[in-house]
């Protein structure tokens, strides 16, 4: 149990439309990691809202700086109104991220501004600095959003938000812990078009870093085909390792046929939500489950 169990909350207030505030380092990072469930958000009413805490002008093999920032952002925006998303990107270079003070008022302006009931972010235990500083800067948001005297020109939050990481398959110091498995299959191709839109990314980037470049077709139909088959066994991988929260929220038939997942582990450092609460901020799943 974190500082807040259950903190101020009531049956009333996980029945009002949700606010779901992500942060990724990274402009395609929460797109990654939470995509799908962001639609199964929107679908249902709520507010989702994507954050960068970097422009990503680093992230390429022939490009960067200026001209990789603005395509970056051009990006995400593409990105946000293929899912009903409203995503912001912040200034900072991609590389430098660091929790400093400056950094903990703007995160913790962000998430006052939005009033957010529910904030992820990856976990500080991960390959790259800035995703580790992104964990941090929530981690240490997260009390301090409740604090008046700090980033005092924006309103407090009276109530904490719920704080909870995207899904990573990192294990020291410790592993994932999947508090909550959202089935994805009935809107993978929604991801897909969603990852489509950081093209930057998806077709240049990560296959030059990672040694499959030339698996790229230059053909819009077929690089879309491909990508829906990597995202089919990238988002696999991550149902069957989550599978036991899969079949506790869904029932043991639906759990155990589900393709692809996302997942989300509450962290400590915010509210941390009674079950019937947590099953009303991931409003996801069978009644009888």
């Amino acid at each position: 149990m974190g500082l807040y169990s259950n903190f101020g909350a009531t049956s009333e207030d996980a029945k009002r439309r949700l606010n779901v505030l992500v942060f990724g380092a990274h402009p395609d990072d929460c797109d990654l990691g939470f995509a799908g469930s962001a639609i199964k958000y929107r679908a249902l009413g709520h507010r989702v809202k994507f954050v960068s805490l970097t422009n990503g002008d680093s992230g390429h093999s022939s490009m960067g700086g200026g001209p990789l920032a603005i395509r970056r952002y051009h990006e995400a925006q593409a990105a946000g109104r293929v899912s009903g998303i409203e995503y912001e990107v912040l200034d900072v270079h991609d590389g430098d991220l660091t929790p400093n003070v400056f950094m903990r008022n703007w995160v913790i302006k962000i998430i006052r501004d939005f009033r957010a009931d529910i904030v992820l972010c990856p976990r500080p235990n991960d390959y790259h600095p800035d995703h580790r500083a992104t964990g941090v800067l929530v981690q240490d948001a997260s009390y301090l959003v409740t604090v008046p005297n700090v980033a005092a020109l924006s309103p407090i939050l009276e109530v904490p938000p719920v704080v909870g990481y995207t899904y990573d398959s990192f294990t020291i110091p410790s592993p994932f812990v999947a508090d909550v498995a959202i089935d994805t299959d009935d809107v993978l191709e929604r991801k897909r078009d969603v990852l489509h839109c950081h093209e930057s990314q998806v077709y240049e980037w990560m296959p030059t870093n990672g040694g499959y470049l030339d698996e790229i077709s230059s053909d819009d139909e077929e690089r879309r085909q491909w990508l829906l088959e990597r995202s089919y066994r990238k988002f696999s991988a991550v149902a069957d390792s989550v599978r036991e929260s899969l079949i506790k929220f869904y029932g043991p038939e639906h759990g155990k046929a589900v393709k692809t997942a996302e997942a989300v582990m509450v962290s400590e450092y915010g509210r941390y939500p009674a079950p019937e609460e947590l099953k009303s901020l991931f409003p996801f799943f069978p009644e009888q489950a």
